[in-house]
């Protein structure tokens, strides 16, 4: 490829480190098709004749035939993708082939590939993330009014419906998605005619070969253009917060899959079991997406690091960055469809969950808002008074509502009857009518809301 200004050949651990074959072989799809645009591109304009860019085409469309049947045979001493397909081009056509480099870069042209590669990835990754979010609202349509208990610090808290639980996920779904979609928009300028840094002096028609390839327009610097990585992190940044949401609905499931809290029965498709211990069902595709997350993490501060200390334009460090790139996106898109199905196939055991949010006198906080709207008591004294009420209850051995009216007059006289109504679980989550509440009507209506952005996308 250079041989013209080196005399020798390289050192074999030099030819090792200097292969990336083995990782960017991925991108022979997306080498391919910017290749066949940039040689429709200089036949339109002249700069090759109409012959050699048909003659190219042909043979590029004969190396994907092959490709796609497997037939891609690594060479370590052609070092990457590009190279494998203009030295199989020219086997295929001749030295036709020795023209397809005109006008370009490898620089210009990887980071097309890499473009080409990582909007694909978007796209895959948008279409797991709308599939995980209708198997919530499913869920969450199924239990809207189901009680269960919400914690705070991992102390139950107050009581909640499951439905808006799962809520609480499609809300993060949601976001998950809109920093995919803004990534995808921000990045869809084509490197493509940028050349090594500076451009190129052929007339080439760079909005064409945009227009071939998807992209909205050319980007507007070539140094900028070959040396950008950045659509690379914003991949790895989303992905990597959509993996920490995952990671925290995978860390719930271990829990309530646990017998102290019984929550959830995991079926044998999501489960493992134990090599020494018969009793046990372990739930492994949850804490592999868990552990998943921390890999994806680690993948966007790879890069980072990487990038950190790169003058421009290009420098060969910038091979290193789709390994990170690659690896999130294996780990997330397994991680999202395991999350997926294990959350559609799983049982949800209300009876616990019932019993649970019933403990630890949940409902304290309903009997100070109780006397706050009916008996006209500040919030911090009517705080004070439910606190006494939970040390009774407590010192009793047990819940809140089993309290007597007496009882509560003890405490203060101006707890009456009425107030006995919402001590109750099912009472608490009912009154939770405030926009975005766990009320089961908001749940409803929060659940139609998010149904209805689905079909505006």
């Amino acid at each position: 490829m250079w041989g013209g200004r080196f005399a020798g050949g390289p050192a074999d651990v030099m030819r090792e480190i200097n292969a990336s074959i083995a990782i960017d072989k991925r991108l022979w799809r997306e080498d391919l098709a910017a290749s066949r645009a940039h040689a429709a591109m200089l036949g339109a304009t002249g700069i090759l004749s109409r012959e050699d860019s048909a003659q190219i085409d042909q043979g590029l469309a004969a190396i994907e035939a092959e490709y796609e049947a497997g037939k891609l045979i690594e060479d370590p001493a052609l070092e990457d993708i590009h190279m494998h397909v203009e030295h199989r081009l020219g086997a295929l056509i001749g030295p036709a082939a020795g023209r397809l480099h005109t006008a370009r870069s490898r620089n210009d042209q990887v980071a097309t590939d890499f473009k080409l590669f990582v909007r694909s990835a978007i796209d895959e990754t948008l279409d797991r993330i709308d599939a995980l979010e209708e198997v919530v609202l499913t869920r969450a349509e199924e239990h809207a009014a189901t009680v269960m208990p919400g914690f705070t610090h991992m102390q139950l808290g107050q009581p909640v419906t499951l439905g808006h639980h799962l809520m609480a996920y499609q809300a993060m779904l949601g976001r998950d998605r809109s920093r995919f979609a803004d990534a995808r928009a921000r990045m869809n300028e084509c490197p493509l005619g940028s050349a090594a840094l500076a451009g190129t002096g052929f007339p080439i028609d760079r909005d064409a070969t945009s227009t071939a390839l998807g992209f909205d327009r050319p980007t507007a610097n070539s140094l900028d253009a070959v040396s950008d990585r950045d659509f690379v992190i914003d991949y790895l940044a989303a992905a990597a917060l959509t993996a920490v949401h995952l990671s925290r609905l995978a860390e719930e499931i271990t829990l309530w899959a646990s017998q102290p809290f019984g929550f959830v029965r995991l079926p044998d498709s999501w489960s493992t079991g134990s090599s020494i211990m018969p009793n046990k069902r372990n739930p492994d595709a949850a804490e592999l997406v868990r552990g998943h997350s921390a890999r994806i993490v680690g993948d966007l501060v790879a890069l980072l690091v990487l990038l950190k200390g790169l003058p421009l334009a290009y420098a060969k460090d910038l091979q290193d960055d789709k390994p990170p790139l690659f690896d999130a996106h294996d780990l997330l898109s397994v991680s999202l469809a395991a999350m997926a199905g294990m959350l559609a196939d799983l049982t949800f055991v209300p009876e616990s969950m019932r019993v649970a949010a019933g403990a630890g006198y949940a409902t304290a906080t309903d009997l100070a808002d109780w006397l706050v709207r009916e008996a006209d008591v500040p919030f911090r004294e009517a705080h004070y008074i439910a606190g006494r009420a939970v040390a009774a209850a407590e010192a009793r051995g047990v819940v809140l509502d089993a309290l007597s009216l007496d009882e509560l007059q003890a405490i203060d006289p101006r707890i009456k009857e009425a107030a006995l109504g919402v001590l109750t679980v099912e009472s608490s989550v009912e009154s939770r009518v405030s926009a975005g509440g766990t009320a089961p009507v908001r749940v409803i209506e929060a659940i139609a809301a998010a149904r209805a952005a689905r079909r505006r996308k």
